[in-house]
């Protein structure tokens, strides 16, 4: 009997354990399956996830693709938007400003408007000299119109892209040349400011002749000049070489403060254009659109006419247009000039920070503009 229940308890197990066994290995097997099934589940969620940020993330880098690509081609199809991005002239900065009231910005200075022709009348600050400064407190437009036959110098200021007449560095300038003895007479071309029309390149220089015209009228033989800041150069050389051309008139001389060869040169280096320079059909897309918009601005044909004197300046550190345009300008201007020194380039070191918009509030620039115009 012993040895039979020791051969029971030693030997196969009864149906009992082996239930035993099965159920265990079932619940595990259950276990298991339950376990893949959350990883599953955590696994479909976690797609699930990513799916709902997919449209997302596509929407993210979609869009400012489609908006770098279609840019170009927009620009080739309505040229006009172009002339937006060129003339700026819907920046008018600083905001706010009473052009009626320069008092409130300058001394020494007052509002007028001329009528360049039909439809169009601009808006221009003339500045009298410092000298003349007590003299001009409560003076009306008669009395300036007057004080420009007094011999003093004049310059007629035609400025940049964007802002108007009343922009910081602009205002410095009309400081700076005015405490040095100049008139000034800065113009906002039509579109710009408070002065009526629409921007174009023949617009401008209609603009600028009709001013040169007002002031010779006023100034007897004083010197009258033109000075141009960015993309007022390209202005001022095409008013000057067509006062030369149709006319037989030279002006006295020019100013370019920071100036371009021509302004689809000028496109292909400022910083806007950076990102599409390896675009495929850059040139056709962008800078041949400009022709298409009306826009030239031939400085570098301009300068091989012209006789006049011709001062450059440009800061080594303008990151607009560098000063290797400016250089290349002044190389064509010398090359065509019979009389060599009436042509001349000055640079200003980095280490004064001038950039492109201030040059004028360097203490020294208005002796050197004196110095090569021979004014005392």
């Amino acid at each position: 009997m012993w040895r039979r229940r020791r051969e029971w308890d030693d030997g196969d197990d009864t149906d009992g354990d082996r239930a035993w066994k099965e159920f265990g290995s079932q619940a595990e097997s259950r276990a298991r399956a339950e376990s893949r099934a959350q990883e599953g589940r955590r696994a479909r969620e976690e797609r699930r996830g990513w799916l709902r940020w997919c449209p997302r993330l596509r929407t993210v880098l979609l869009v400012p693709l489609l908006i770098y690509i279609s840019v170009p081609i927009l620009i080739r199809l309505f040229p006009v938007l172009l002339t937006k991005f060129v003339y700026l002239n819907f920046l008018a900065f600083p905001f706010f400003v009473d052009f009626r009231q320069p008092e409130l910005l300058l001394n020494n200075t007052i509002n007028l408007y001329l009528t360049t022709e039909p439809g169009v009348m601009v808006g221009i600050w003339h500045t009298v000299p410092n000298s003349r400064g007590a003299e001009a407190q409560g003076k009306d437009q008669k009395w300036y119109e007057k004080a420009l036959g007094d011999d003093h110098p004049v310059i007629i200021y035609l400025h940049g892209n964007g802002g108007t007449r009343a922009a910081r560095h602009r205002i410095q300038f009309l400081k700076t040349m005015g405490a040095a003895g100049f008139h000034i007479l800065a113009l906002d071309y039509r579109g710009y400011a408070d002065s009526s029309g629409q921007p174009t390149e023949n617009g401008f220089t209609t603009d600028v002749l009709a001013l040169y015209d007002w002031a010779k009228a006023r100034s007897g033989n004083s010197i009258i000049l033109f000075w141009g800041h960015s993309l007022g150069t390209g202005i001022a050389t095409n008013a000057a070489r067509k006062l030369q051309e149709e006319r037989g008139v030279q002006v006295d001389a020019i100013v370019l403060e920071s100036p371009y060869t021509n302004i689809r040169e000028a496109a292909a280096h400022i910083p806007l254009t950076k990102i599409y320079r390896h675009f495929p059909g850059f040139e056709y897309l962008i800078l041949d659109s400009l022709a298409l918009g009306d826009m030239f601005f031939r400085s570098d044909e301009n300068v091989q006419v012209l006789s006049c004197p011709l001062l450059i300046l440009h800061a080594e550190d303008d990151s607009i247009l560098p000063p290797l345009l400016g250089r290349k300008l002044f190389e064509t201007a010398r090359s065509a000039y019979k009389d060599k020194t009436k042509v001349k380039f000055i640079t200003f070191p980095k280490k004064l920070g001038l950039g492109h918009d201030y040059i004028s509030f360097n203490p020294e620039v208005p002796a050197l503009v004196k110095d090569f115009l021979n004014i005392k």
